[in-house]
């Protein structure tokens, strides 16, 4: 005879699917062979309650891997004219690699007599006084079928990438197919790496998994069983936390890391501390339920249990061979996920915290932004924005694109954008700006090249100052609908070296929108970056023609517009986008004047203050704003050598600025009781709402604001 294997890809004559009894892998009746010569047999006695047998025949060397003998009649092979104790005789085929062996009958296992097969009137076969239909699903008893099943599950459990995947899928190719019910412990906090857990050992149930019969599928040749209607103790199974104590019989098993019934003495006595009180009651007497350790790389990181009810045959010792299997490779797919959820989350904080974390509200200007990586598995890259506020209600715009979407770009985009800041803090002009940090990427390698754009808006001139590092040219949204590319020098990439960058001042009109951008929005594979560039312009005046010519598009809502245009074939790069309404400052709402360095200045710019709170109608303010800029003008005036300034800016606050052509700043200190000053910025501290004081090329600003109510 020769052997033909099981196929789960077709479906098979004489199978009923609803049969709970036995494995759920179906195992044809082979075909009688013809023509084949029988080896010789040796008779085998008959067991007890049996009606006597002329002889049973064993095939001579055809015992299998577990040493049990072919039985024919379990797999309906019952020729006419024989008994029902009587098999036909089957040639082994030859196997040049290993032998191949023939197929098993069910195996018969201590304590489990009511699922031995016995014969009944007509010889049909009885399985626990039932009879059974030929034809119907029969247990694994071939290495075909459980190696066969092995490969389908771990297929199943090797597609997934996070800890729940890979759990779920455990669960799925498991659950009914091998086991009625599942236990999944798993250790709480799981170790990541090469790190030593610290405190006791606990696991903590991640999942109890008995699929609806709607949820089930055929993928990988799982025949779903029906569910009982009635619950059976196997539905109360498992508490959510356990400690395992050292020394215990749990920690034993755990230690032995090799799947064990829970029939023998060892694992029947875990069974208490890792189910709770009484859990051991639950679980299924004899053969019906194995546990088996997950261990990873270095340690055990958890349990999985696997129950059938009672009225399903028990597991026999190959079973625990495919609950191995199954431990080991559920194992170290957790373990990796635990290593890439480390990885993903390191990720996540290295971009999170080299890209800002709120936008400032600066005077004059709206701000929105977006960062999209690249991938869902690249998730860091090197492109920035940035909007840092500068002196005099003015800010800067920066967006910047390191080569490249890796760990070591993010790494160098953060020193990069830490350099600009540190810079724009210096009030230097934009094309400087740039010469520093192409001079900062040079000391960092030669290879690190990227691309930078710096803007400066002043609200008060209502004028924008550009200057370009080899980046995509911004584009402008003006009131009416139209939108502009804006001509900016292109300039050389940072990291060149000794290249000249050139900056432009242009009109920056109320009511404007600025977008500044990175290339992973305009270039891709399909479409170059000009293509992209008037795509962009042209979804932008299509965007603003919606809300009508009066009214800007709402600026959130026009960064999710710009993003819709990524086709499915465009995100090659990560993505960076920065837009800045602009709504400037009316001349009307700014007082401006120029105090000579003398003794009579103080007094001047208090009269001058009033007058223009007076003139706005906050009168409410004046005493404050007098006695605050006197203090401020006292200071500035006694060390300045030219003429001082003084500015009112009425806005949502009162902002005064003070500015001189000293750099040295102001601290503020606690004056002693026989100092004659000192306390001018105390008295600025304790009355102003904020107040500061900004570095600038020619000389400092000290600022102060004040609530107009």
């Amino acid at each position: 005879m020769t052997e033909h294997p099981t196929s789960f890809e077709r479906p098979q004559p004489g199978v009923d699917p609803t049969d709970p009894r036995g494995a759920l892998l179906r195992s044809p009746a082979p075909p009688s062979a013809q023509g084949v010569e029988a080896p010789t047999a040796l008779p085998v006695q008959a067991r007890s309650g049996d009606p006597t047998p002329e002889a049973a025949p064993v095939v001579q060397g055809s015992s299998s891997t577990t040493g049990r003998t072919g039985n024919h009649e379990d797999m309906g092979m019952n020729p006419a004219g024989t008994g029902p104790e009587h098999s036909q005789p089957a040639a082994a085929e030859q196997d040049t690699h290993r032998p191949r062996p023939v197929p098993e009958g069910v195996p018969v296992q201590p304590g489990a007599e009511e699922d031995r097969p016995q014969s009944g009137a007509g010889g049909d076969e009885r399985r626990s006084g039932q009879g059974a239909v030929p034809g119907r699903p029969t247990p694994m008893r071939r290495d075909g079928d459980r190696l066969r099943f092995v490969g389908a599950a771990t297929r199943r459990i090797a597609r997934g990438i996070d800890l729940d995947e890979i759990v779920m899928g455990l669960c799925r190719a498991t659950v009914p197919t091998f086991s009625d019910a599942i236990l999944v412990y798993l250790r709480d906090p799981l170790p990541v790496g090469d790190e030593r857990p610290t405190g006791p050992l606990v696991l903590r149930l991640r999942r109890s998994d008995r699929i609806p019969q709607q949820e089930r599928d055929l993928e990988d040749g799982i025949l779903p069983v029906p569910v009982p209607e009635n619950p059976t103790e196997l539905d109360a199974l498992g508490t959510e936390l356990c400690e395992v104590q050292p020394g215990s019989a749990l920690a034993e098993v755990l230690r032995g890391v090799r799947p064990v019934f829970t029939d023998t003495p060892a694992a029947r006595a875990a069974l208490p501390e890792l189910l709770g009180e009484g859990g051991e009651f639950a679980v299924p007497t004899g053969r019906r339920t194995i546990l088996a350790p997950l261990r990873g790389r270095r340690r055990v990181i958890g349990a999985a249990l696997f129950l059938r009810r009672p009225d399903r045959i028990p597991f026999d010792p190959d079973d625990l061979l495919v609950a191995a299997q199954l431990a080991t490779h559920s194992a170290l797919g957790i373990d990796k996920a635990v290593l890439y959820g480390r990885e993903a989350y390191i990720a996540d904080e290295l971009q999170r915290t080299m890209l800002p974390e709120t936008l400032p509200r600066p005077t004059g200007v709206r701000l929105a932004s977006r960062y999209l990586p690249a991938a869902e598995t690249a998730r860091v890259g090197g492109d920035w924005y940035d909007a840092i506020p500068l002196p005099g209600s003015r800010v800067a715009l920066v967006v910047g694109d390191v080569m490249g979407h890796s760990m070591t770009s993010a790494a160098i985009m953060g020193q990069l954008r830490t350099t600009a800041q540190t810079l724009a803090g210096l009030d230097l002009p934009p094309q400087e700006v740039l010469h520093h940090l192409d001079e900062q990427a040079q000391r960092l390698g030669t290879d690190r090249m990227a691309t930078c754009l710096y803007a400066v808006y002043d609200p008060v001139s209502h004028r924008i100052t550009i200057a370009n590092a080899g980046h995509p040219p911004p584009v402008l949204l003006h009131l009416g609908g139209r939108a502009e590319v804006l001509r900016v020098p292109p300039g050389a990439p940072i990291g060149v070296g000794g290249v000249d960058f050139e900056a432009v001042e242009l009109d920056a009109p109320a009511g404007a929108t600025l977008l500044l951008y990175t290339d992973g929005l305009v270039e891709s594979r399909l479409r170059d970056v000009w293509t992209g560039i008037e795509q962009l312009r042209e979804k932008l005046a299509a965007t603003a023609q919606l809300t009508g010519p009066d009214h800007p598009p709402p600026l959130e809502a026009l960064c999710d517009e710009v993003l819709d245009m990524l086709g499915p074939g465009d995100r090659d790069d990560d993505i960076a986008l920065l837009a800045a309404r602009f709504d400037g400052i009316a001349p009307s709402d700014v007082a401006y004047w120029f105090l000579e360095p003398e003794d009579a200045a103080p007094g001047r710019a208090r009269r001058l203050a009033r007058r223009a709170l007076s003139r706005w109608g906050m009168e409410d303010l004046t005493d404050s704003v007098e006695l605050l800029v006197s203090e401020v003008v006292t200071n500035a005036v006694r060390y300045a050598t030219r003429p001082v300034t003084l500015r009112l800016l009425r806005t949502d606050v009162l902002r005064c600025e003070v500015g001189d052509d000293v750099p040295q700043l102001p601290r503020l200190r606690q004056a002693r009781a026989t100092d004659e000053g000192g306390r001018g910025l105390y008295l600025v501290n304790r009355l102003a709402r904020r107040w500061g004081a900004t570095r600038l090329s020619t000389g400092k600003v000290v600022w102060f604001e004040l609530n107009r109510s």
